[in-house]
């Protein structure tokens, strides 16, 4: 081999090795906002019934749910119109982003978003302004979802996360506040309905 090019690869792995230390280091000096057990409590009956509902510290209901307790029709829906290539992207995908950015200059304002699930999980995780910085930093907790949890956790924390408008958060809280049923029954509609309503809660709630 060229004394050239293993100079260049030399260079190339340490410059590698440099990046993997500064991303670890960064991981332990900003760690990633996972929540605490700060869920909602809820007194339940026989059936899974929610009898009464105590909201957490914020003024806060949330009914927590995995992913195997809510209908698979709500998941299709969210997955079909917020990210439907969810499970293949690394946390961002570059393909949504160019055409957000492409819809919203040629629209002259703001169309599209691009935002995975990911991405909306790591900002209500860890709120930011609306700004060039404010979007890096919401990346930045992208990346260590993707690092340190798996693609049913964090979809578990949209589950549980995600704003419905008012106190509500989750999709299991607003399916019985709204519609007074587990969110394991929802019809097609109603899974439809919640699948939307986190993109304008205040404006969209029933």
């Amino acid at each position: 081999m060229a004394p050239g090019i293993k100079k260049i690869l030399g260079w190339t792995a340490g410059g590698l090795l440099a990046l993997c230390t500064l991303l670890w280091l960064a991981d332990r000096i900003w760690p990633l906002p996972l929540p605490r057990d700060d869920q909602a409590r809820v007194v339940l009956a026989e059936d899974g019934t929610p009898l009464w509902r105590f909201a957490d510290a914020n003024g806060v209901w949330r009914y927590p749910v995995q992913v195997s307790e809510v209908s698979p029709l709500y998941l299709d829906a969210l997955l079909t119109y917020e990210d439907r290539w969810f499970f293949q992207h690394p946390g961002v995908n570059p393909l949504a982003l160019g055409r957000a950015a492409w819809q919203n200059l040629s629209g002259g304002r703001v169309l599209s978003g691009g935002s995975t699930l990911s991405m909306q999980v790591a900002r209500l995780l860890d709120p930011h302004e609306r700004t060039l910085p404010g979007k890096l930093r919401q990346l930045w907790r992208t990346a260590q979802l993707e690092w340190h949890l798996s693609k049913p956790q964090i979809l578990e924390l949209y589950l549980n996360r995600a704003p419905f408008g008012g106190t509500l958060q989750g999709v299991a809280a607003a399916s019985w506040a709204y519609l007074g049923k587990s969110p394991q029954q929802l019809t097609r509609s109603e899974a439809a309905l919640l699948a939307v309503l986190p993109q304008a809660p205040s404006r969209l709630r029933p």
